[in-house]
């Protein structure tokens, strides 16, 4: 009986040590999650079990962190996160760089930029840095000139020049995809340009460069950055097996910032 007892114990105490943590992500559906998808195996493996919840829009996901009912979120870059906390009062904090999904513009009406005509209509995001991200590359391609020519969170209200007087609209992002029939060109991110089936590689009118700045991070609040978990988390995501996966699944859409 008491080498039965003791059996048991042990037992019990070995299931208790490999119980794994819960680590909850907040993310948008593709690449995303797909990403975290990817990696939830192994960090079951290590001890880590990922719940991923998916999130259409911008908001929700630093707001679930911010109020500490989610543990972290993957769907943003460091402009978007620093608008973010200087808009709304929090303190989240980058934990790691994951990938680049260069931003481009697309259209159901014509193949190229040099086809719009004048008072052409062009959606992008009403978000300030998204927003000033589409301005600045449709600057890049010689259709509009900015006021200041480097602002990230241009509006166009700071289009100094206009040579084809483009009738800009602000719309929601994740919307985007859905007016491209409405509209003559619409700039989208990454994210919901796959979700639409678009294929930015050979979609978009203009693309940004994998040298582009804003770099898709996983975002924690400052009080379990440094978990045993999310930096676990962390190092999966920033694996070789993680720039294999994004470069062969994706083909040049998500690019490894890493």
């Amino acid at each position: 009986m008491k080498n039965l007892l003791a059996a048991l114990t042990a037992v019990a105490a070995f299931s208790s040590a490999q119980a794994a943590e819960e680590l909850s992500i907040a993310a948008t559906a593709v690449p995303h999650a797909e990403i975290l998808e990817f990696v939830k195996p192994q960090l079951m493996e290590e001890g880590v079990e990922l719940e991923i919840k998916v999130f259409t829009d911008y908001v929700q996901p630093n707001i679930q962190v911010a109020q500490d009912r989610m543990d972290a979120n993957f769907f943003q870059h460091q402009p978007y996160l620093d608008e973010f906390n200087a808009g709304r009062g929090t303190s989240l904090v980058s934990v790691v760089g994951v990938h680049v999904e260069p931003f481009g513009a697309y259209s159901r009406k014509i193949d190229s930029l040099d086809a719009l005509e004048d008072g052409a209509k062009v959606a992008i995001p009403n978000d300030p840095t998204n927003g000033g991200r589409a301005l600045l590359l449709l600057q890049k391609a010689g259709l509009i000139t900015l006021e200041d020519s480097s602002k990230i969170t241009a509006t166009p209200r700071d289009i100094a020049e206009n040579p084809k007087n483009l009738d800009f609209f602000e719309l929601e992002a994740a919307t985007l995809p859905r007016v491209l029939d409405q509209v003559d060109v619409a700039l989208i991110n990454t994210n919901y340009a796959l979700e639409a089936g678009l294929n930015p590689a050979e979609d978009a009118l203009v693309i940004e460069g994998a040298e582009s700045p804003y770099v898709n991070i996983l975002v924690s609040r400052e009080d379990n950055k440094d978990s045993e978990a999310m930096q676990k988390l962390a190092a999966a995501l920033t694996s070789e097996a993680v720039r294999d996966f994004i470069n062969e699944k994706y083909e040049g859409a998500v690019v490894p910032a890493f």
